[in-house]
C-alpha cells in the first residue's frame, strides 16, 4: 500500500476549490481583481503563519513586507531594465533581510511590546516611503508599470490570475509540509515550551530569525503579485487594515492548517469587498463572524467542518 504524502489531501481539496474559483471568474475584470486581492491577503496571512502561530512571535511589520515586494516590482520596472521576473527574487530576499534585522533589534520583546515595536516600524516604512520621493515616487508612488516579458510571450490579466492561484496554492502546500516536518514540530515545541526546547541543545533565538525571514519573504511575494497586476503602487497600497486582516485570516479558516488562511482570505475578501448587501459594514459582519467562530468553533471552518465529517463518520459506522 502506497504511503499517502503529508499535506496531499489539503493539496487537493485547494485545488479543487482553486479550479471552482478560476471557472466562476472567466473573463470578468472585477472577479479577476477580486481573486488577485484575495491571493494577496492569503500570501500575507501565509507569511504571518510561521512566525505568528507556530513560532508564537506576533509581528506587525507585514505591511511593510508587502509593500517591499510591491516597491521591488515598481523599481525594477520603472528604474532598471532588468528582466521583471527578478523583483520576485530581490523583493522576498530584502523582506527576509529586513525582518532579520528588526527581530534581532526586538528578540527581547514579546507580546504587546512587540506587536507595538512592529506597528510603528510599519508606519515608519509608509512615512519613509513618502519622503523618498526620488526613489520611491513619494505619495503618488510608482505606475505605468511594464509588463512581464519570457521570450517574447506577455501573459494575460487572466493568466496572471491563474499564476497568483497556483503561486498561493503551491506555499500553503510547502507550509502544511513544513509545518508537519521535525523542524516544524520543533518550532511549534518552541512556542509553547522554548525552555524545554533551549534544554535539548535548539537555540530558539535562531529559529524565531528563520521563521520571521520565511514569513517576510512569502509576504513580500503577495505584495509583488498584487502591485504587478495592479499595475502601480503607492506608500498606501498596503495599510494596517491588511496587517489586522492577516492575523484574524487563520482564526476564520482553521489555524491548524495553512490551508485556514487561505480560506480566510476568501471569506475575508467575499465579506468586505464583495458582497453588496452588506458593502457597507462587511468589516464589522467580519469582526463578529470571527467572535462567533472563536466561541463556537475554535478551530476554525476547517475544523469545524472535520468535525462534522467524523461525527457523520461516526453515526454511519
Amino acid at each position: 500500500m502506497k504511503q499517502r504524502v503529508p499535506g496531499s489531501l489539503g493539496l487537493i481539496g485547494g485545488v479543487v476549490v482553486a479550479a471552482l474559483i478560476l471557472l466562476w471568474v472567466g473573463a470578468d475584470g472585477y472577479r479577476q481583481t477580486l481573486v488577485t486581492t484575495t491571493a494577496t491577503y492569503a500570501l500575507v496571512a501565509l507569511g504571518m503563519y510561521v512566525p505568528y502561530l507556530m513560532a508564537g512571535s506576533l509581528s506587525m511589520a507585514y505591511g511593510a513586507y508587502a509593500g517591499i515586494g510591491g516597491y521591488a516590482v515598481g523599481l525594477l520596472s520603472t528604474r532598471t531594465g532588468l528582466p521583471l521576473v527578478l523583483a520576485w527574487i530581490a523583493g522576498p530576499v530584502v523582506a527576509a533581510a529586513v525582518a532579520v534585522l528588526l527581530g534581532l533589534a526586538t528578540r527581547r520583546l514579546s507580546g504587546f511590546f512587540l506587536a507595538a515595536v512592529t506597528l510603528l516600524f510599519g508606519m515608519a516604512f509608509t512615512a519613509l516611503l513618502v519622503d523618498a520621493e526620488g526613489l520611491s515616487g513619494g505619495s503618488g508612488g510608482l505606475g505605468s508599470l511594464r509588463k512581464l516579458n519570457f521570450l517574447g510571450w506577455e501573459p494575460s490579466h487572466y493568466q496572471v490570475v491563474i499564476g497568483s492561484v497556483v503561486v498561493v496554492c503551491a506555499i500553503a502546500f510547502l507550509l502544511d509540509r513544513l509545518r508537519m516536518s521535525p523542524w516544524g514540530v520543533v518550532v511549534r515545541t518552541m512556542r509553547d515550551a522554548p525552555r524545554a526546547v533551549e534544554a535539548a541543545g535548539v537555540r530558539v533565538p535562531v529559529m524565531n530569525l528563520v521563521a520571521l525571514a520565511i514569513g517576510a519573504a512569502i509576504a513580500a511575494v503577495g505584495g509583488g503579485l498584487f502591485t504587478y497586476s495592479a499595475g502601480s503602487v503607492t506608500p498606501d497600497t498596503f495599510t494596517l487594515n491588511l496587517v489586522f486582516l492577516a492575523i484574524f485570516m487563520p482564526l476564520i479558516g482553521g489555524s491548524a492548517t495553512p490551508w485556514g488562511a487561505v480560506l480566510g482570505a476568501v471569506i475575508a475578501v467575499e465579506l468586505t469587498l464583495n458582497f453588496p448587501v452588506i458593502e457597507t459594514s462587511g468589516t464589522l459582519i467580519l469582526a463578529l463572524g470571527v467572535l462567533v467562530i472563536l466561541l463556537l468553533a475554535p478551530q476554525g471552518v476547517i475544523g469545524y467542518a472535520a468535525r462534522l465529517a467524523r461525527l457523520v463518520g461516526g453515526r454511519r459506522g
